[in-house]
């Protein structure tokens, strides 16, 4: 039996898998309202969530090399643990790569982020209509790309749980003694 994840390292990822599912929904739903206070709130929230979550994977990167991980199950092939390491990568590069995209978009299109509504964020580009829509399609897609890992990353984690029958999923579920 492998040992489980810290509860420092279960919080992190179960909250961030909470923001990022919430933000996914929420920026589907709110790029086809029409201009209101109601959209303009809701892209304020969006940008305040991406910012979180951006910290929070900073930190939990920090967390992850000052804690190691258990071990993957050591009836998994060499392609399975290269697998997984490789989409954890992707996965962590994404969710670092997604909230910087949608900060420079925001710059180019000259929509200032504040954090809160109380912490204003340097704009990182001058304002510029083609770079922010460039900088959309690229934040669009990056997210695409995100929810296809994610269904990679799920899938692996029911695929240990139901097939494999092995502790991948449990170590990481909250409420779990180390």
């Amino acid at each position: 039996m492998n040992p489980q994840y810290t509860s420092t390292a279960k919080a992190l990822h179960w909250g961030i898998a909470v923001l990022i599912f919430g933000m996914l929904g929420l920026g589907f739903y709110m790029t086809d309202l029409a201009l209101s206070p109601t959209k303009l709130q809701l892209y304020s929230w969006h940008k305040w969530a991406g910012v979180t979550v951006f910290m929070l994977v900073v930190l939990r990167l920090a967390w992850r090399a000052a804690h190691k991980p258990p071990a993957l199950p050591k009836h998994m092939s060499s392609i399975e643990r290269m697998a997984a390491h490789a989409g954890h990568h992707v996965l962590y590069l994404l969710m670092l790569a997604i909230p910087l995209s949608g900060w420079l978009m925001s710059s180019a299109k000259g929509f200032q982020t504040v954090w809160f509504g109380v912490l204003p964020l340097p704009d990182l580009l001058a304002k510029d209509k083609a770079t922010g829509d460039l900088l959309q399609t690229v934040h669009m897609s990056l997210n695409f790309i995100l929810i296809a890992v994610l269904l990679g990353h799920v899938g692996a984690a029911l695929k240990h749980h139901f097939i494999n029958r092995d502790d991948v999923l449990t170590r990481m579920l909250p409420g779990r003694a180390r």
